[in-house]
């Protein structure tokens, strides 16, 4: 028979649950408070303690268990824009720590009867963090703690819109009136600033000035306009451009702010979906 301490148990299971969750924001570079992340460790501890009490086997149906992973995950991150891919980095995190509890277990580590010790747990947490790291830095390069992703907010006439942005210094763009920085969006995202559009999809935004021409008058109410640029593969292209009320972004704030809007992602992986301009802070 198999004893389980339960003080023991649930110790060890808030400690990895924490470990995990904060590696995968981490390397996802997903805003994370210290005291949300204890939250949702305690709440998968509680989870695994309770498939220990009588009556409590069914919780170890799939279901039961994905259901838990998604309440950790909301628990520490919120609802953010990034849950899916950081959630599955936690996956793919707790899939790598059990294959190193594995391997230390056949490699004949740990206490007699089989059972690891607290010292191989932690090893194995340590390398499945370690190894994903190194297999993952060219996905994850762009972070907060580097000051590279920032939260941008948009705001017209009492509405609001906050985004995770990429300061990139590559971005050229100028307002032609005041020569600040451009920020550039993906145009989906404003959709709920400015309702007298339609709907600002890939195909719209592709011909910027099909769309001003079928806006008519309503486009210099709107303070729309288009924006030339260059880029790698572009001569010379047109964006769809809207002046914003403000932007609030690091300790910047920018009144008249000219926002021109993207008809394509400005990430390969969704990671941010807007780019400013300018030299780090």
């Amino acid at each position: 028979m198999t004893v389980v301490y339960l003080d023991a148990f649930l110790a060890l299971n808030f400690a990895v649950n924490y470990l995990l969750l904060a590696c995968a924001g981490k390397l996802d570079g997903a805003p994370m408070a210290r005291g949300r992340c204890a939250l949702a460790a305690a709440l998968g501890a509680g989870f695994g303690a309770l498939t220990l009490l009588p009556g409590g086997a069914f919780l170890e149906h799939p279901v039961c268990k994905a259901g838990a992973a998604v309440l950790m995950l909301l628990a520490a991150f919120g609802r953010s824009e990034r849950l899916l891919r950081t959630g599955g980095l936690f996956l793919v995190l707790s899939c790598a720590f059990g294959g190193g509890l594995l391997l230390l277990s056949r490699g004949g580590r740990g206490l007699p009867g089989g059972s690891l010790s607290m010292r191989d747990i932690l090893i194995a947490a340590a390398l499945s963090y370690g190894c994903l790291s190194l297999v993952l830095r060219g996905q994850f390069t762009h972070t907060r703690t580097g000051g590279q992703l920032q939260e941008l907010t948009l705001s017209r006439q009492g509405r609001s819109v906050t985004v995770l942005a990429l300061r990139d210094t590559g971005n050229t763009l100028q307002d032609p009136l005041t020569g600040r920085p451009v920020v550039v969006i993906e145009g989906a995202r404003v959709q709920s600033l400015v309702p007298e559009l339609p709907l600002l999809d890939r195909q719209s935004l592709s011909d910027p000035v099909a769309l001003l021409r079928d806006l008519g008058g309503q486009a210099g109410s709107l303070r729309l306009q288009l924006l030339p640029y260059r880029a790698v593969g572009v001569e010379c292209g047109m964006l769809l451009a809207l002046r914003m009320d403000r932007a609030d972004y690091g300790t910047r704030s920018i009144r008249n702010c000219l926002t021109a809007l993207s008809p394509t992602p400005v990430s390969d992986g969704g990671g941010y979906c807007a780019l400013i301009g300018g030299e780090p802070e």
